[in-house]
């Protein structure tokens, strides 16, 4: 990619394997904060497993161009470097892990870490209910703001995670149905959530929203996504550790949508694979090899091989 294109958006084809998660990776460990040097190997050692499968994906024959890995630089430096090396496209993520609302990994010297790895996207992953938390809402607007202005005017491109995690009284109102929430409500108010961060500044390049089970769920996302001269901005649906069988239903659907470019489909891929090696049924080869069929599989679901 140029990284010196400034034009808002991208709308290649762009298929992500994400493993920047952190506060999950330490509980799929058992380990609990502070880490000891021991066990932070560790869990690097798991980053570079999942990395490994991606490499192996390639060979299986996905494009380099088409896809991604999007990995933290808490754990991930040294994969992000090698990655950056090989010419693969990287997204480095930004915000601290687990947290209600967004804050920078590495507070005030966020900027510094940007440059030491120069990513082909900066991500920010947020939770963000335009009915919920306004307040905290409004607080990861002001460094959303922050990081999407730096990105445009430093040759980076910009994908945003936002989750739409239900409110209390949504919930209620729906019975606790989860299901329901994801139909009814949440399409409705992932563009809402779209045009409000747009009004207040925040102006990604790509939007990385939770799946859809219907087309016009995600033609009202790409709508809101490109409106108003935003014509190139790209949507790509997300795995939410889901069942494969749900997983594929939000691809298959979702590539049916023009402006849904692909897909970040991170713990559906590679959880089978960390499990059944920690748990010694697999070698590190075999492990590898799972993640890499895995990811093939979704490559092939989306692209309706």
């Amino acid at each position: 990619m140029n990284t010196n294109d400034t034009t808002l958006g991208y709308d290649r084809k762009l298929c992500i394997l994400p493993f920047d998660h952190r506060s999950y990776f330490e509980q799929l460990l058992g380990f609990t904060e502070p880490l000891t040097a021991e066990q932070s190997a560790q869990l690097t050692d798991y980053k570079k497993l999942v990395y490994a499968g991606y490499e192996k994906s390639l060979e299986l024959g996905i494009p380099k161009d088409d896809s991604a890995i999007l990995v933290d630089d808490v754990f991930g430096m040294e994969i992000l470097t090698d990655a950056k090396s090989k010419g693969y496209n990287t997204l480095q993520s930004t915000e601290v892990s687990g947290d209600n609302h967004f804050e920078f990994q590495h507070g005030p010297d966020w900027k510094s870490w940007i440059e030491k790895v120069k990513p082909t996207f900066v991500k920010a992953l947020v939770r963000y209910n335009p009915e919920d938390h306004k307040d905290l809402n409004a607080q990861s607007l002001d460094g959303l703001r922050e990081l999407s202005k730096y990105a445009h005017e430093n040759g980076y491109k910009f994908l945003i995670e936002p989750l739409v995690p239900a409110s209390d009284d949504q919930m209620k109102k729906l019975k606790d149905d989860k299901h329901r929430y994801d139909t009814e409500l949440r399409p409705q108010l992932t563009a809402r959530m779209i045009t409000e961060m747009q009004d207040a500044g925040v102006e990604p390049d790509i939007w990385k929203i939770e799946g859809m089970f219907d087309t016009d769920d995600y033609a009202l996302a790409v709508s809101a996504a490109r409106r108003g001269g935003r014509g190139h901005v790209g949507v790509i649906s997300l795995g939410r550790n889901e069942t494969d069988e749900i997983v594929e239903i939000w691809l298959k659907v979702g590539a049916m949508v023009p402006g849904v470019i692909g897909f970040a489909v991170g713990r559906t891929v590679f959880l089978n694979g960390l499990m059944k090696f920690q748990s010694k049924e697999f070698t590190r080869e075999q492990a590898a090899q799972d993640i890499a069929e895995r990811f093939v599989h979704f490559y092939n679901v989306f692209n309706g091989k």
